[in-house]
């Protein structure tokens, strides 16, 4: 056990060899155990998503890890969302991701609430889990999606769980709530 953490202890700013040597004995571990029918978590690569990619070997042995785009969301302006909660499209639902506190201070009209912070599986619940947690139907997949929060942050980490749930037509508000109120958009209260 103390051998498994020792290699995970190297310091930021090793010499590559000695990262080379630590990443081979590590290689090796993993082998060990992999031959005797067992794998460590920390060596599953089916652990990390599939859109994630490994970047080659950095100085003191860091390894960059990103996520491949999968899709990139539509960006909408004020006026689009405005239209939007005039005149409802019944193929376009819009999504505040706020909390539901700060939902029920203000939110855009026709805006249904799904909180992002907590609630981050919530695009990839089943329907009936779906409508259970949040007493209306899940958004189909096929339909599109435009998310909103205070200032753009959240709605596009949301904008991205969407696309990696399946979702094809994500779209995102960047100005957000804060945007909406400055160009006097009209809030609704529940």
């Amino acid at each position: 056990m103390a051998a498994r953490r020792a290699l995970f202890r190297l310091p930021l700013r090793a010499s590559s060899s000695a990262a080379l040597r630590n990443g081979a004995a590590a290689s090796r571990y993993a082998s060990s155990l992999a031959s005797a029918g067992a794998q460590p978590k920390w060596a599953a690569t089916a652990v990390l998503p599939a859109q994630w990619r490994l970047l080659g070997k950095r100085a003191g042995g860091q390894t960059r890890w990103y996520s491949s785009e999968l899709g990139v969301a539509k960006e909408y302006k004020f006026d689009d969302v405005k239209q939007l909660s005039e005149k409802p499209d019944e193929n376009v639902q819009l999504i505040d991701v706020r909390e539901p506190q700060e939902y029920a201070n203000g939110h855009i009209p026709t805006a249904l609430n799904i909180p992002v912070t907590t609630q981050p599986d919530a695009l990839f619940l089943s329907p009936e889990e779906f409508e259970d947690r949040f007493g209306f139907a899940k958004p189909a997949t096929d339909k599109g999606v435009i998310f909103y929060c205070k200032a753009g942050v959240r709605s596009a980490t949301m904008a991205q769980l969407a696309i990696n749930a399946g979702y094809k037509d994500v779209g995102e508000y960047k100005g957000s709530y804060m945007d909406w109120e400055k160009n006097g958009g009209k809030a609704e209260k529940p």
